[in-house]
Formats: structure tokens, C-alpha cells, sequence
């Protein structure tokens, strides 16, 4: 069984604010052993539910936050970037699940450390006229790829928002949002020992999935910056529908891959702190 994890941080134990989360914070290097921890709790539940191919894919930022050596021994990291996939680097259709560790809500939400992708600077997104955050873009890709996300953990939002796209997906709530920069915690031993059992029982009932039939879907992002919104009009497929909003169409993943592109032009036009 190959498993793919993607890392985000936001939605890790214990961690609730941006100084946990940013290089430079002042409580970072505790915050991204924290993250190890939590992805080798889904490490190891992937283990006894009997994978023999783990990748994991630092999501978070700068995507350098997982310490090499900090990471289970039975696991693969991807680590750096740029990435073509970005928080999906490394999925391919020959992987069995993903499993997203450390994930949180979309923007707008008040959740644990909330936004979609760059902190205020998109303001909204929807795909096929769905509102949209990380949790449903990359649900929607994995699953055009042909691969069911099996569980997330993150906070109680996260978990909320991931049941309203797809219940199937198990969820492990390791913190309960108070406000965006606030939460109440579990134990961290509780709640690593939750995210390996609910992965080990997961894995061990997996969905069938094959590839979502193709066809084109429209994503839609809306901007905070009109400047942003212009300079995209010059990719070929890109259309406005007002001054800060754009959408173009395409199949998943590949729409999936220019979100990205977008993402990049948005960040040398911009130098906005994540979390304002």
C-alpha cells in the first residue's frame, strides 16, 4: 500500500498563532517539531495498517519545515520549493490514500489560523461555483487523479469543512478553534494517538476510487489586490468578472498546477505578512 501525506502546519497540535508557524516566529522551531510529530503519528498509523510506501510532502510555506531527521524512519520527505503541485507534490495515481495532517479552514472561516493559500491576499475561491480552501482544492485534484483522501486532521473547522465537501473522509480534531488565533487544546500524546489510530483504521477500510470522469471545471479566486487580478489577465485562459476576480477553466490536476503559476505571480507582485 503506497501512501502520500501532505504536511501543512496551520492545523498542527498545540499551534495557534502566526509566530508558531513562520520562520523568524519567535515559538517556530518548537511549532515545527510539533508538525514532525503529528505527521509521524500518521506515519505510524499508516505502518500498522500495513503501507510499504510513505511519501510525505512538506505543504507549509516555505515547505522546509520538517526537519529531515525528525521524520519516521518509514517515511519519504519532499522538501523546498518551488513545486510544480505545490501541497500535492509527489501524488500520483499509483498511490492508495492521502492523508492531510495539519490542515485548516478556508478564508472568511473562523478557524484556527484560517485563509486559503495566502493568507489575506486571496480573499475568496471557488471551483465549479463552490466556495473552496485548501481542504476542497485538494480533495478535487486527489480525486481527479484518481486517489480518496482518507483522513485530515487539523481543528474543528478544518474537520467541519472537510465533512461538508466529502464525509467519507475521517476527521481527528486535535484543537478546537476559540477565534482565529486562539483554541482550545488537547493533550498532544491524546491527540497523536488519535490521528495514528484513526489513520490505521482508514487505511484499513479504503473507498474504491478511480479517476474522476474528464472535463473542464472553472476556478474562480478572488483577489485582494486589483493589480494582482490585472496582471493574470496576460495567461492565456484567464478572464475577469470584475476588478479583482478571475477564473479560467480546465481539468484537474492541471488547473490545479496553474492555480499555482497564479500563486507566484500574486507573490512577486505583493508583500503582504500571511496572517494580517
Amino acid at each position: 500500500m503506497r501512501i502520500f501525506i501532505s504536511a501543512d502546519m496551520e492545523g498542527v497540535t498545540g499551534l495557534v498563532d502566526a509566530d508558531d508557524v513562520q520562520p523568524g516566529g519567535r515559538d517556530y522551531e518548537r511549532g515545527r517539531l510539533m508538525m514532525a510529530e503529528d505527521v509521524n503519528a500518521a506515519v505510524r498509523g499508516a505502518v500498522a495498517a500495513g503501507a510499504t510506501d510513505i511519501i510525505v510532502n512538506d505543504a507549509h510555506g516555505p515547505m522546509r519545515n520538517i526537519l529531515p531527521e525528525s521524520l519516521h524512519p518509514a517515511a519519504r520527505l519532499i522538501r523546498g520549493r518551488p513545486k510544480h503541485m505545490g501541497m500535492l507534490e509527489g501524488l500520483t495515481s499509483e498511490h492508495d490514500a492521502v492523508i492531510c495532517v495539519g490542515y485548516h479552514s478556508r478564508a472568511g472561516a473562523l478557524g484556527v489560523l484560517s485563509h486559503s493559500f495566502m493568507g489575506h491576499e486571496i480573499e475568496d475561491i471557488w471551483l465549479d461555483g463552490r466556495p473552496v480552501g485548501e481542504i476542497g482544492l485538494a480533495h478535487a485534484t486527489a480525486a481527479a487523479i484518481g486517489v480518496p483522501v482518507a483522513v485530515i486532521t487539523g481543528d474543528d473547522c478544518a474537520c467541519t469543512e472537510m465533512t461538508e465537501w466529502d464525509a467519507s473522509v475521517r476527521t481527528v480534531a486535535v484543537k478546537y478553534a476559540r477565534d482565529r488565533f486562539a483554541a482550545a487544546l488537547r493533550p498532544a500524546d491524546e491527540a497523536r494517538a488519535d490521528i495514528e489510530k484513526t489513520v490505521a483504521a482508514g487505511l484499513s477500510a479504503l473507498p474504491r476510487a478511480s479517476a474522476a470522469a474528464p472535463g473542464p471545471s472553472t476556478l474562480m479566486v478572488r483577489w485582494q489586490s486589483a493589480s494582482v487580478a490585472s496582471t493574470l489577465l496576460g495567461i492565456p485562459g484567464v478572464a475577469s468578472t470584475d476588478s479583482r476576480t478571475v477564473q479560467a477553466q480546465g481539468a484537474l490536476p492541471s488547473l490545479y498546477r496553474l492555480f499555482g503559476v497564479w500563486m507566484r505571480v500574486a507573490a512577486s507582485l505583493t508583500n503582504q505578512p500571511p496572517y494580517c
